[in-house]
């Protein structure tokens, strides 16, 4: 089994390969012909950087969270006998169990220390999506337990997450506006973008990886408004790094958590929101989470639209 595990990695990487170089090449060459900076040098190095750093502890950590799956796999309480049936719902559940992950990481603060490098660059591009979370093959297997429970095995569970997560590279980018029907099934590009953009209302929307239906069910689900409804999207932090290096940018949030759980003048309640909270949690109102900095643009929206009422009814 493992060899056929390792054939089928094989095959996927001579697959992928290939089109992930065309398709980048393609991108930076329609940049160059549009006049925009979509790639810059220092910006791709850091995504080959985070790529290579996750790359590595994901291969070295690998043999334990196997053992991990394989026991639960041994102890499993259903069994699918039809192959299609098999596969159609490993596909499914994966990316069911792949949405909470990604929510969690975007909704407690220790795992967003983790996820944020992924969202740290300014730009939008394929290899953005080789942006990768450093540390997080080191508890990802964990929501795919119940995976292993339900009767599939672990070298699948691996296998139908690196497939996914070639579409998961094709979603970025600013060059693929609407996908018609697709939009509605799919995790697309534009669902995408607005994962990414760290303007208020765009913030933690559209979890999913491959399916946006459960963005849709969970009331996570964002569409790309037009710059006529909202305003043009801005990728990256709501705070950006000071200074973009091979540490700060791996372990910046670290820093911050440290010097929050360490502070002298909180108390212990207040240090597990710093380590637990949503991300932008702060005991004096010093900074927004997500769900304050939208309900903020939103109050600033609604006196807009009553200053202009005003003045409507003075003329």
């Amino acid at each position: 089994m493992p060899a056929v595990e390792a054939i089928r990695e094989q095959i996927l990487i001579l697959i992928s390969t290939p089109v992930y170089l065309i398709i980048i090449g393609a991108e930076i060459l329609l940049s160059n012909y549009r006049h925009r900076k979509a790639y810059t040098w220092k910006d791709t190095g850091v995504n080959v950087y985070l790529m290579l750093m996750n790359g590595a502890l994901d291969l070295l950590f690998r043999g334990v969270y196997l053992v991990v799956l394989d026991y639960f796999y041994r102890h499993q309480i259903f069994n699918f006998d039809h192959v299609i049936v098999y596969w159609f719902m490993l596909v499914l559940l994966e990316d069911f169990l792949y949405y909470w992950l990604h929510r969690f990481d975007h909704e407690i603060r220790i795992f967003w220390a983790v996820h944020v490098t992924h969202h740290s660059s300014d730009l939008f591009n394929f290899t953005v999506g080789f942006r990768s979370s450093v540390f997080q093959p080191l508890y990802r297997f964990i929501y795919f337990i119940p995976l292993a429970l339900m009767g599939f095995s672990p070298l699948d569970i691996i296998f139908i997450y690196s497939a996914t997560q070639i579409w998961g590279i094709f979603v970025h980018t600013e060059f693929i506006k609407k996908m018609g029907w697709l939009e509605h099934i799919l995790v697309t590009p534009s669902h995408h973008r607005v994962h990414h953009a760290s303007n208020p209302k765009y913030l933690d929307k559209n979890m999913g990886m491959f399916l946006i239906i459960w963005d849709k069910i969970f009331g996570t689900f964002q569409a790309e408004l037009p710059e006529a409804e909202y305003q043009p999207i801005k990728y990256g932090l709501t705070s950006p790094l000071k200074k973009e290096t091979p540490v700060t940018v791996v372990f910046h949030e670290w820093s911050s958590i440290w010097k929050d759980i360490t502070r002298t003048d909180i108390t212990w309640k207040e240090k597990w929101h710093y380590l637990f909270g949503p991300p932008g949690w702060s005991h004096d109102g010093s900074r927004l989470t997500s769900e304050e900095m939208r309900a903020e643009e939103d109050a600033q929206a609604g006196n807009s639209t009553v200053f202009q009422e005003e003045r409507l009814r003075m003329k």
